[in-house]
């Protein structure tokens, strides 16, 4: 029988993040404060996922366009009929030609197997014992697994735990989120962010997300620097 604990449910709605405390908070960073009268509120809603789940849609999603990760996803799932998502055991039992005729590729299979072979063996830890556990505890016990990196757990941290102080440094879209909001001409190196998003502590998800927003509007001319 197949762990309760590794059995995938629908996810649950989960309350936005950056209440308004947090803004409050970030709002002391003028290009911050800028950023949050041009956009509005904080819509970041995470999606209450098993950290199992969360990663293998990871690893679906990488390289590839959105809409055909979500296809391949769905021939995935329809692989193990009665199940919400694929149980951790049974993906172990399934043959790698079955996964690569959804469209993975065999990288991506061999990490999909690696993140199933995790969770049953409890590195993966259930969303309950991962709310016990610090960010870089989470960060420095996923990162073992294969083709999952620092960025991909910092993913799962702010998407799926919804923890509110996660600055992804190594992000394309929120270096360029600030390069956008400032004006400059390149990005700052991750290291330069980092020592300047220190003050957004302990609300960094929430200055990511802003990031993220003014680099999208970029994108379609519509943001506007001050």
């Amino acid at each position: 029988m197949t762990p309760p604990a590794l059995v995938a449910k629908p996810p649950r709605p989960a309350p936005a993040l950056g209440g308004p405390e947090a803004l409050k908070h970030l709002r002391r960073d003028p290009v911050l404060k800028s950023l949050i009268r041009q956009v509005g509120p904080c819509t970041l809603r995470p999606v209450r996922r098993e950290p199992y789940e969360a990663l293998v849609r990871a690893i679906a999603h990488q390289q590839v366009h959105g809409r055909a990760a979500e296809a391949i996803l769905g021939r995935f799932i329809a692989l193990y009929p009665g199940h919400d998502f694929p149980p951790a055991p049974a993906v172990l039992e399934t043959p790698a030609e079955a996964m690569r005729g959804c469209g993975l590729s065999g990288s991506k299979v061999a990490a999909i197997r690696d993140i199933a072979e995790k969770a049953v063996g409890g590195l993966v830890p259930t969303r309950k014992a991962a709310a016990r556990m610090a960010d870089e505890a989470l960060i420095e016990r996923l990162v073992q697994i294969r083709g999952v990196g620092r960025w991909t757990v910092e993913m799962l941290l702010i998407f799926t735990l919804g923890r509110e102080d996660v600055l992804p440094v190594d992000d394309f879209g929120v270096r360029e989120g600030w390069r956008v909001a400032t004006r400059a001409d390149a990005q700052l190196k991750p290291k330069e962010l980092a020592a300047l998003g220190e003050p957004w502590a302990p609300y960094r998800s929430i200055a990511a997300w802003y990031l993220w927003r003014a680099a999208d509007a970029a994108k379609a001319s519509k943001f506007k620097p001050q």
